[in-house]
């Protein structure tokens, strides 16, 4: 990749984590827009790692709340392990939520579907309309959360498990754990917020698992340009997702996905249309 096609996929990266639209699924299509090679171990590692640079973001303005500990004295009691529970429960309850990604990202990338997934515009495209018509009427159906409602063991789990679909390009995490949580009768707001903590075990975890890959099967991709991308990508990421992430919460909030909805299936759509007629997407063939 180039200077110019690193620095847009990250601008596209950053723009679309925290928005409903599949950050993973524009990444694809800008891909294949700017006519880069599908297939390449590194391209793929590289979706995955500048999501990371994004997904910091959320540590950067959340610190305060990121890094809480509850110091105030454990039930009367309480053993070793339930006052550690006590003291670090918003950390057990990120465990717990990224625990079902886990078992279900390590057996798609193991037999491959993750990396087939990856190299397939038209799936994201037909994610992006499935799930925008769904968006249209998602707020009716599960708007009825409360602000005393909150994260609990069994919401986190739950919530990890609606995560899990992102797996398909074009899904949308932060859709799939912001309805998941939804759901589970938490306000917009709140679901909103656990995701974007949710994501930072999650990217976390896909980032080093991709590293240890890429190191495990070929070195040679570690060019001092390779390695510049990747530094370059998730610092423009970190940046662009800082900016815009606090402006999706205020929107989400007052306006809920309708418009988002909107947004995939329009983009979705054209997409088909070109794939169906035979068109490529590549910009430049």
């Amino acid at each position: 990749m180039t200077w110019l096609e690193t620095v847009i996929i990250a601008i596209v990266e950053g723009l679309t984590e925290f928005l409903p639209v599949s950050s993973t699924g524009h990444m694809i299509i800008t891909q294949n827009l700017l006519g880069i090679e599908q297939g390449d171990p590194f391209i793929h590692a590289f979706t995955f790692i500048i999501q990371f640079g994004a997904i910091l973001s959320v540590v950067c303005l959340y610190w305060k709340r990121f890094f809480q500990f509850d110091n105030s004295p454990a039930p009367t009691g309480s053993n070793l392990w339930q006052k550690l529970k006590h003291k670090y429960y918003f950390y057990w309850l990120l465990i717990v939520g990224v625990l079902p990604a886990v078992i279900i990202g390590l057996l798609a990338k193991k037999s491959g579907l993750l990396d087939w997934l990856l190299d397939s515009v038209l799936v994201v495209a037909i994610m992006l309309v499935v799930g925008g018509v769904f968006m249209l009427f998602c707020d009716k159906l599960f708007n009825k959360g409360s602000d005393t409602n909150k994260v609990n063991e069994g919401r986190a789990f739950r919530i990890g498990l609606y995560q899990c679909i992102s797996v398909i390009p074009g899904v949308s995490r932060s859709m799939a754990t912001i309805v998941g949580g939804m759901t589970q009768g938490l306000t917009r707001k709140r679901a909103a917020e656990f995701s974007f903590f949710l994501a930072v075990p999650t990217m976390a975890g896909a980032t080093l698992l991709d590293l240890l890959d890429l190191l495990k099967e070929d070195t040679m991709w570690a060019t001092s340009h390779n390695i510049t991308m990747l530094i370059l990508g998730c610092v423009v990421a970190f940046v662009v997702a800082l900016l815009a992430m606090k402006w999706f919460v205020a929107f989400l909030t007052k306006y809920g996905f309708k418009a988002f909805g909107y947004y995939r299936i329009i983009v979705g759509g054209i997409i088909l249309v070109l794939l169906l007629t035979g068109h490529s997407l590549a910009m430049v063939d």
